[in-house]
């Protein structure tokens, strides 16, 4: 059986989001003023915890605001508005159901009877899905129990979430979008997410001052992008930062804009906007669903690959504005937020990234050069990670691997952990050793219910821990990841 020992293990990421709550109405229901106006959200019962969902942080880019950098919001209101209910997701690949473009909000949960005086520290979830999907509503992500966990051990904490721009949506690329300047979209969402916080979050009884960013995944990179943005300023944003198998710099080449061109060129033409002088302006003007299906059209803009880099990314690109220049080399040269980092990995997030059917050490070494690697580099790497599947991963699988996996399936998967997840995370750690910058690092190693040998402690095995989802909410129901877990 799974014990809290498990999850107290990453306990201290904080946890965020509500996944139930009840109200009566603004008559009865909590309120708070921020700059614009006043909200009225529910209160939490079970917890005794005020939510305050779907609250906007930007204008909403829709209309001409469609790919552009978001807009602070400039109205005011007079009487209370609704944050009683989550927001829209937004678009994504193969996401629209419950999806929009007017989908740029956050939610705010806080222990019920905060005052603004009480100043407590504030944690922001940031959600992965690889930049392609992903939602603050996603009922994997259970605010209320950290925050919960937080009063019950005297030391009180409000939870935030927020939603940004997804795919091509939020990040696209082209020679276009550098020369408009509009790169880079959803890590700017975040950005100006940040922002709102730091202006408003003293109104819900949160401390400005005692900000931590967190997140998974693409969370984890957007935390570690957010360290290194404009050069690694520091806006006094955030004073510490988590990330949970993600780091600041990437696993890949920077795309340029020649990268993406094509795919760039073939949206424009689907669009119909080839004959437009401004291309993303026409783009502006095409309704969404046609452009949702525009982008979720593979022969258009092709699923990227579990390995090399094929296909368009949707991660940083460097913009000369908001990433100048790759994460590693400002790494590297100290150009970063230097707050204390709490960063780890899972022991088999290779299982994740592993590609299937590689049976010699001649598919090996082609699984490597697929990272855009000379041949030299690929031998020393291809000796780094030999033919030994005792020294694999994952660990627990003791025999052959199952048909269409690939004879050497634990040496890719050890290769692929290495190069998505952990080189990143040492590199990071390292740095922030070198520039005497709190730095703590962890490895988690439960495996969940139903996982398996093959796949051991993959990628995501943690969060149903940190957020100590006994019930398996948002998950399949023979697969509850907290079901009798060695």
């Amino acid at each position: 059986m799974w014990s809290f020992r498990k999850w107290a293990i990453l306990a201290a990421l904080f946890a965020i989001i509500p996944s139930c709550a009840s109200g009566k109405g603004p008559n009865k229901s909590p309120t708070v003023d921020v700059l614009n106006g006043t909200y009225y959200g529910i209160h939490n019962q079970h917890y005794d915890q005020d939510f305050f969902l779907g609250v906007p942080y930007a204008h909403q880019p829709v209309g001409d605001l469609r790919l552009q950098i978001p807009h602070s919001l400039n109205t005011s209101w007079t009487g209370p508005r609704n944050a009683t209910e989550y927001s829209p997701s937004c678009l994504g690949y193969n996401q629209s159901t419950g999806a929009s473009e007017a989908c740029l909000t956050l939610n705010v949960v806080r222990p019920s009877g905060t005052k603004p005086e009480d100043k407590l520290p504030v944690a922001v979830w940031i959600y992965g899905g690889g930049f392609t999907s992903g939602s603050s509503s996603n009922q994997k992500y259970n605010l209320s129990f950290i925050v919960d966990q937080s009063v019950q051990m005297g030391t009180p904490m409000i939870a935030v979430s927020l939603n940004y721009r997804l795919h091509c949506w939020g990040f696209m690329w082209s020679q276009e979008v550098k020369d408009a300047g509009v790169g880079n979209l959803g890590f700017r969402d975040q950005r100006l997410a940040l922002h709102w916080i730091q202006e408003n979050i003293a109104a819900f009884g949160g401390d400005p001052s005692m900000v931590t960013i967190w997140g998974e995944s693409a969370g984890a990179n957007s935390v570690g992008t957010q360290l290194i943005a404009y050069g690694g300023r520091d806006d006094h944003l955030f004073r510490a930062a988590i990330s949970e198998s993600g780091a600041p710099s990437t696993y890949y080449r920077y795309q340029s804009p020649a990268d993406w061109q094509p795919y760039y060129d073939a949206i424009v033409e689907a669009a119909g906007c080839s004959p437009a002088s401004d291309t993303l302006g026409c783009l502006r003007e095409v309704p969404t669903s046609t452009l949702y299906d525009i982008f979720n059209n593979a022969s258009i803009v092709p699923v990227h690959t579990l390995s090399g880099l094929a296909g368009p990314q949707f991660v940083q690109v460097i913009d000369n504005d908001f990433i100048q220049e790759s994460a590693t080399l400002q790494l590297q040269q100290g150009k970063f937020v230097q707050v204390p980092y709490l960063i780890g990995g899972n022991a088999d997030e290779g299982t994740s990234f592993a590609v299937p059917g590689v049976n010699t050490t001649d598919d090996f070494k082609k699984v490597i050069s697929n990272w855009g690697l000379d041949n030299a580099t690929t031998d020393i790497l291809a000796a780094l990670y030999p033919d030994i599947p005792e020294i694999g991963i994952p660990a627990t699988m003791t025999s052959a691997p199952p048909a269409g996996y690939g004879a050497m399936y634990k040496r890719v998967a050890a290769f692929q952990g290495d190069v998505n997840i952990h080189a990143a995370r040492r590199l990071a750690s390292q740095i922030w050793r070198k520039y005497n910058v709190p730095a703590y690092s962890y490895l988690f190693d439960v495996i969940n219910n139903g996982a398996g040998p093959n796949v051991g402690a993959d990628h995501g095995s943690e969060i149903a821990y940190v957020f100590n989802n006994v019930d398996g909410v948002g998950y399949d129901e023979s697969k509850n990841p907290m079901l009798e877990c060695g």
